[in-house]
């Protein structure tokens, strides 16, 4: 056995559907290029960008989301030759063995599936006659896609939100059925990895940073639509000198995200002495920016050239391939789809 294969396998899809901003660096990117960095652990990271087809039928979003999530991730410091970073599109195997589950998988799991079944329920809410109305196949199967991107791998931990844990649980039940049909250990069964120390940053409004609340700060946007940004961020009607309370306060919370221990509670005792907000954003907006400004500048020579993230990707997708395409074809002979001679 090599030692790449003794190591822990750790696989996490990023979703093509929006421009990265600063809660998906906090809450996702950045932990997990640092776990990347686990010599113990072979890490797969891959752009979701067929399960992105499920939600965005915009050809140009989810092309120029791809462009720059994969950018982003190579700005920020992915180490490329440690992790397999690639695209999901570029694994053929992958909608090969999503079929192959498929005609294991029963039909009553996916039902209860809860993208699923929230559909259902706002069809029911409206209600419209058909409760499956506008639900697609896609919607319906795709925890099917992400037990294929999981088992391809054999990954040991997916990490995930605590909303994903079904996903896992159905990737394990399928795995389980099929090694039972074919009785054989072709799939390594999955463990959920929920780590509860995950920030979620709040957003302008306060509510948590989402596209779905067009309350975002992209990650790289230019230096004077960041100053604009952050003096939007949403505060109450403290007067300078009063008092504030940093825990309740968004502009902290996101100025945390990024400081040291001892800057953060440096700013803290300014909240304690009564730090006017308009002062407080313009200390958070200069320490963001100059946190951001190398790696956006990396990201913008990238962004201008495409063809070295299409080389890295196909590079990682080789990689993947050199795996995925040997388990196919032990797959397929386990299934009876082997070659003939």
């Amino acid at each position: 056995m090599s030692a790449a294969s003794e190591k822990t396998r750790v696989l996490t899809g990023i979703t093509t559907t929006g421009t990265p901003h600063l809660g998906n660096y906090v809450g996702a990117i950045k932990p997990a290029i640092e776990a990347s960095q686990d010599p113990n652990v072979q890490s797969y990271y891959f752009l979701a960008d067929l399960h992105a087809l499920i939600k965005c039928q915009d050809p140009r979003r989810v092309q120029e989301s791809r462009l720059e999530i994969a950018a982003t991730w190579l700005a920020l410091g992915l180490d490329t030759d440690n992790a397999i970073f690639y695209q999901q599109s570029d694994i053929p195997e992958i909608p090969e063995l999503t079929w192959m589950l498929s005609c294991v998988c029963a039909k009553g799991l996916m039902n209860r599936a809860h993208a699923y079944k929230a559909a259902v329920a706002e069809n029911e809410a409206a209600e419209n006659q058909d409760p499956d109305k506008g639900i697609t196949m896609g919607l319906f199967g795709y925890p099917v896609l992400m037990a294929a991107d999981i088992l391809m791998f054999n990954a040991n931990r997916v990490p995930v939100g605590r909303d994903q844990i079904q996903h896992i649980e159905m990737a394990r039940d399928i795995a389980g059925r099929f090694n039972h049909l074919y009785k054989g250990q072709y799939f390594t069964l999955p463990e959920a990895e929920v780590d509860e120390k995950v920030e979620v940053l709040g957003g302008l409004d306060g509510r948590k940073m989402s596209k779905s609340y067009n309350n975002t700060i992209p990650l790289f946007v230019a230096e004077k639509k960041l100053q604009k940004l952050v003096r939007k961020i949403k505060t109450n009607s403290l007067e300078p000198g009063e008092p504030k309370d940093p825990d309740s306060c968004t502009l902290f919370q996101i100025y945390a995200a990024f400081a040291t221990a001892q800057e953060t509670a440096a700013m803290r005792t300014e909240y304690a002495n009564g730090i006017g907000w308009g002062d407080a954003k313009n200390r958070v907006f200069d320490y963001l920016n100059a946190h951001l400004r190398e790696p956006r500048e990396r990201y913008q020579a990238l962004m201008e050239d495409p063809g070295h993230i299409e080389a890295v990707l196909k590079k990682g997708a080789d990689r993947a391939r050199a795996e995925a395409a040997p388990l196919m074809d032990r797959l397929r002979e386990a299934a009876g789809l082997g070659r003939f001679v």
